[in-house]
């Protein structure tokens, strides 16, 4: 099968690159033709070696924009929008692929798809949704009801149960999300005994943004009494000059502290997983509704190079009542993360067995190969209307 990808996000980094990753490579030992199809101005920050098709219409990136500005950029990009679908459309149309799939949508890319002709693709389309809130489910499923008729397409939406919000539709397939595994590192064995380092470090990991509370959660760190030396890295990437700003202070405030490290720098590829690995456990101490509703790239990130976590209990619930990956602290309550964070530091020995058997249970439900499997059935599913 010719797999034509469509990216339109452009992203410095991040999970956005390792999730067209697992898409492409895992697609690729399926025996699978791969193809990337981008704006014309579309920069790759990662090189997925396989062929890339421009076309007509330039990428958006909102990453410094603001206000009325970005009001006017949201509709220059709808419209770009409407000509990549007919772009595509005709791709599929003339028989040069077999399939089409966007690896990271909206409601608001089923809207505007309702508007296009390449809703009658003769080839499978294939949506995916990183996680659908509660204001947003009335909204996708009207759209997706819109699209009922048009046979060939088919929105898939990372989640954890079988339905949205109890709701059910014949083209919406739930379907886990997949796990980010170590894929450069190949010294790596692929089961490795889960054993802490004197000191235990422990890593905070990903994009800086005020929302993940990091500086809340140092006080508590340092406010800590362990039984044990521990370490902690912190490594942050910024997009905007104003989250940099801040992070450099908040790094500035703690030099001092010989049990805190930080990494101010965006990490991709081999870098990235070095890192993770280079820990006994990872820290997510960032509360947020939404993450209820969206998968956690970092929680996703542990499992894959199985490692144990503290996490908030708004992160992806579901994981942890199948899988003790870790331990979990109420949302927002800082005391109760110090009581955790204790207990987890301190006990670690004792539960790395647990953890151990847990994670390697976890990382092979959620595993790349798995995802890669369930989508292609759902591609080649044509048991639909229309």
């Amino acid at each position: 099968m010719r797999l034509a990808v469509f990216e339109n996000i452009m992203t410095p980094g991040g999970h956005e690159v390792d999730f067209d990753r697992i898409i492409v490579e895992e697609f690729r030992r399926l025996g699978h033709e791969v193809s990337f199809y981008v704006p014309e101005d579309f920069r790759f920050a990662f090189d997925y070696h396989v062929p890339v098709k421009r076309l007509r219409g330039t990428a958006i990136n909102y990453a410094d924009v603001r206000g009325l500005k970005k009001l006017l950029w949201s509709l220059r990009r709808e419209m770009h929008r409407q000509s990549w679908y007919k772009q595509l459309y005709e791709e599929a149309r003339s028989g040069k692929v077999d399939a089409i799939l966007v690896p990271t949508s909206t409601w608001r890319y089923q809207r505007a798809l309702a508007k296009n002709v390449l809703k009658n693709s003769p080839v499978p389309l294939i949506f995916i949704l990183h996680g659908i809130n509660p204001g947003e489910a009335p909204k996708f499923f009207r759209e997706a009801e819109k699209l009922l008729p048009n046979g060939k397409i088919r929105l898939v939406v990372l989640t954890f149960g079988d339905s949205i919000f109890g709701r059910r539709a014949d083209n919406v397939y739930p379907m886990f999300p997949p796990a980010y595994t170590p894929r450069d590192v190949r010294e790596i064995p692929p089961r490795r005994k889960l054993a802490a380092h004197e000191p235990l470090t422990i890593g905070f990991f990903g994009q800086y943004r005020r929302e993940k509370r990091l500086e809340d959660f140092l006080r508590v760190f340092e406010e800590g009494r362990y039984t044990r030396p521990v370490k902690l890295l912190v490594q942050g990437s910024t997009m905007h000059p104003e989250d940099a700003e801040d992070f450099e202070r908040i790094i500035a405030a703690h030099q001092g502290d010989s049990r805190m490290e930080f990494l101010h720098k965006g990490l991709i590829g081999e870098e990235w997983q070095r890192a993770i690995l280079g820990v006994d456990a990872l820290l997510m101490p960032y509360s947020a509704p939404r993450y209820l509703y969206h998968w956690g790239g970092m929680l996703f990130t542990a499992i894959g190079c199985e490692r144990p976590v503290v996490a908030s209990d708004d992160i992806n619930p579901e994981v942890f009542r199948k899988f003790r990956i870790g331990e979990t602290f109420r949302s927002g309550d800082m005391g109760d993360l110090k009581r955790v964070l204790e207990d987890f530091i301190n006990g670690f020995d004792e539960r790395a067995d647990t953890y151990e058997q847990e994670l390697r249970k976890a990382a092979e439900e959620f595993s790349p190969e798995n995802f890669a499997g369930r989508l292609e059935q759902v591609m080649n599913n044509d048991n639909l209307r229309g």
